[in-house]
């Protein structure tokens, strides 16, 4: 069996996060990404068209928190229409310390989740329900 890079175990522990969510699933998403959806809608991707070999890249929407995260080293600028529906990308280079990151991506795709799911499915996640 071979052994996982830190980021394909990144991937691999974020999806799991993810689909503890309420109806939620993994499925492919525009070539070559892969993405977590609610029902149908997309709420955190995994990769990008521009990733070099190595590196992990996640998009997920960040309306909460998009305008303080930009300092961070490893988010990068969004445009367009992702920087206007509030949409942050974050890529993590081979040498990258993702697995300190992840308490702060997992937070980050609850925000995300809870940012396109009705009302009563984010007071679920958040404990509020």
């Amino acid at each position: 069996m071979a052994r996982l890079t830190p980021h394909q175990k990144a991937e691999q522990d974020l999806t799991a996060f993810g689909l503890t969510f309420p109806e939620t699933s993994a499925a492919p998403g525009w070539p070559p990404t892969r993405a977590l959806y609610f029902r149908k809608k997309m709420f955190f991707v995994f990769g990008d068209r521009k990733e070099e070999p190595g590196d992990l890249t996640m998009i997920m929407k960040l309306p909460v928190s998009a305008g303080m995260v930009q300092d961070l080293y490893f988010v990068r600028e969004s445009k367009g229409w992702f920087r206007q529906h509030d949409w942050v990308i974050a890529r993590f280079g081979p040498d990258d310390d993702i697995e300190a990151e992840i308490p702060t991506l997992k937070a980050w795709m609850t925000q995300s989740y809870c940012a396109i799911v009705p009302k009563k499915f984010g007071k679920l996640v958040r404990g509020e329900a």
